[in-house]
């Protein structure tokens, strides 16, 4: 039997540069630092951690070298895509090793690990803080999902696809949506699509397969679902997703695990040593 795959999902890092806190009150490079310390002791260990999308915050070549001087404490590979506050340029000098993407354009990648695809969309758009694949992410992805289609695939981007009920965000989502469904709908090896941007573990359906958004290591979009506040972030507990794929049926199974960031109480056994319930 095919063994599972782990692939963590890390989002929206907004990295400043030394000494800088986001918006004057986030320490993102420490919240990423905790992160990582969580991440080099999962057991097992993730395969595989994408970067779904806002590495920097400003951004700034600065940031960029400060991501990837936090990144190498890393004990496993990784790979990124771009969010709506980061520049193609920029992260794609700084993180080369790390995107294997086309020289120009989107930095759209395909990544094999085992039997499983991990597909990455870029759905920047420079200057904008709205996600959109364009033409050419929209024929690369056509032509990557048309070349395998026995492998299953994970889809991976920074913009989430369905709203929310977070209004500020959500007229920040992916503008083409609906292409992008019918793409998926086209080519059923697709298992799950994942987001970033909104800074908050979100679930939904889309195209008729799993959707997921991951938390942040660092702040949290509010949870304003009646519009009733200003764009806001707090400080809630910092988390990221796991994903397991395992082989069950033609393309697998994908179940996402939510992983608090930090030390808590436990573990505690259930049950004694004799096996009573405790």
């Amino acid at each position: 039997m095919t063994q599972p795959i782990l692939i963590a999902q890390i989002s929206d890092l907004h990295i400043k540069a030394p000494g800088q806190l986001a918006y004057g009150v986030v320490d993102t490079s420490a919240a990423l630092s905790r992160c990582i310390v969580e991440l080099n002791r999962l057991d097992p260990r993730p395969d595989l951690v994408v970067i779904s999308g806002d590495v920097a915050d400003t951004p700034t070549a600065d940031e960029y070298e400060q991501a990837v001087n936090l990144l190498s404490a890393l004990d496993l590979p990784y790979v990124a895509i771009p969010g709506n506050h980061d520049d193609r340029a920029l992260m794609r000098s700084a993180l080369g090793d790390e995107t294997d993407a086309a020289p120009q354009g989107p930095l759209n990648q395909l990544h094999r690990v085992g039997d499983l695809d991990i597909v990455l969309l870029d759905s920047s758009v420079p200057g904008a803080p709205h996600g959109e694949l364009d033409a050419e992410t929209l024929a690369w992805l056509d032509a990557t999902l048309a070349a395998t289609p026995e492998r299953p695939a994970l889809l991976f981007l920074h913009h989430p696809p369905f709203i929310t009920g977070i209004g500020h965000m959500d007229v920040q989502n992916l503008r083409n949506a609906p292409t992008l469904a019918e793409l998926i709908a086209r080519h059923n090896r697709a298992r799950m699509i994942a987001a970033g941007h909104v800074h908050r573990a979100t679930m939904a359906s889309f195209a008729g397969i799993a959707a997921t958004i991951c938390p942040a290591p660092n702040h949290a979009v509010a949870l304003d679902l009646a519009g009733r506040m200003p764009p806001a972030f707090r400080i809630e507990p910092p988390a990221f997703h796991l994903h397991r794929w395992f082989a069950d049926g033609k393309f697998g199974q994908v179940v996402t695990h939510l992983v608090p960031i930090g030390d808590f109480d436990g573990p505690h056994p259930f049950f004694s040593a004799d096996g009573r319930l405790l």
